[in-house]
C-alpha cells in the first residue's frame, strides 16, 4: 500500500507553483556553512498544510524547472562506529562525514560536518566525481586537515530522499523539508515514507522567523534528531541505543499515526 506522501507528491508539486524560485548560484550568495540547525519532525499528511502558510516569506530552490531535489548519501564511520557513538553518548564536538551526490545539479561532494559545544555546525566539503567508497581513500589528506586525526574510514550506511529547499527572503535562513527517506545496509533497508524531517537553518538560531511560527501554530517544537543515527538503529540490530530509545518512540509513533 502507498503511504500517504507517496499519493500527494502531484499535489504537493501544484503546491510548490505558488513560492517564487531562487536559482542556485543565487542561494549560494548566502550561503550558511557555518550555522545553527534545529529540526522539527511531523507527519507527512500534515506537511501540505504547513508548507502553503510559507509562500509569501520565502524563495523555493529551483533548478532546471525542478523543485523537488533528490539526494544521494554514503556515510563513513569507522569500524568500531565512533561518529555514531559521539553522537548517541552526547558528547559536545562530533563529526559525521559523507559522500553526498545531488542528482538534479549533478554535482558530488566530500562533506564533513562537524558540531562543536555550542551547537554550531560547520560544514567542510570538496568536490568529488564519484560516490564509489574509494574515494574516501583518495582524499585521505582533505578529511585529515578538517578532523585532525587520522581516520580509517568504512561505509556504513547509505541514505536517499526527497528535499525540497527554501529561501528566507528577508532573513538569513534556509528550511528544508525531507521526505521519502530511506536507508540501506547489507542487512535490509528501512523506509521512513510516514515522517518528514524539518531542518531550520540560521546564521545564529532565532525563534522569530515565519516557519518557526507556522510550526508551533501546528504544536510541532524541535525535536533534536539524526538522519544517520536513526538510519543505524533501525539497520544495525546489536548496536547500542539506549540513548535514542524516546526518540525512537516517537518516530514510530509518527508512522503509525
Amino acid at each position: 500500500m502507498l503511504s500517504v506522501i507517496f499519493l500527494m507528491i502531484e499535489p504537493i508539486k501544484i503546491l510548490l507553483q505558488e513560492f517564487t524560485p531562487i536559482s542556485l548560484s543565487e542561494m549560494e550568495e548566502s550561503a550558511l556553512m557555518k550555522r545553527s540547525d534545529t529540526k522539527f519532525l511531523i507527519p507527512s499528511h500534515q506537511f501540505p498544510h504547513i508548507i502553503k502558510n510559507l509562500t509569501a516569506d520565502y524563495f523555493i530552490l529551483e533548478i532546471d524547472q525542478n523543485r523537488l531535489m533528490t539526494y544521494h548519501s554514503l556515510y563513513f564511520d569507522t569500524s568500531d562506529l565512533k561518529f555514531y557513538h559521539d553522537h548517541h553518548n552526547k558528547k559536545s564536538n562530533r563529526t559525521k562525514i559523507r559522500l553526498r551526490q545531488y542528482v538534479e545539479s549533478n554535482l558530488s561532494f566530500l562533506e564533513i560536518k562537524q558540531k562543536n559545544g555550542k551547537g554550531i555546525t560547520k560544514k567542510t566539503r570538496i568536490k568529488v566525481d564519484s560516490l564509489a567508497p574509494y574515494t574516501i581513500e583518495q582524499q585521505q589528506v582533505f578529511i585529515q586537515e578538517n578532523t585532525q586525526q587520522a581516520l580509517e574510514l568504512k561505509h556504513s550506511l547509505t541514505n536517499r530522499f526527497r528535499r525540497i529547499t527554501l529561501v528566507n527572503k528577508t532573513d538569513k535562513e534556509r528550511v528544508t523539508f525531507d521526505f521519502n527517506i530511506s536507508f540501506t545496509t547489507e542487512l535490509g533497508t528501512e523506509i521512513w515514507d510516514e515522517v518528514v524531517v524539518v531542518e531550520v537553518k540560521q546564521e545564529k538560531e532565532t525563534s522569530g522567523t515565519r516557519i518557526r511560527e507556522v510550526l508551533k501554530q501546528f504544536h510541532y517544537y524541535p525535536f533534536n534528531i539524526s538522519k544517520y543515527c536513526m538510519g543505524m538503529v533501525k539497520l544495525y540490530p546489536q548496536i547500542k541505543y539506549n540513548r535514542f530509545k524516546k526518540k525512537i518512540l516517537k518516530l514510530n509513533k509518527i508512522k503509525l499515526s
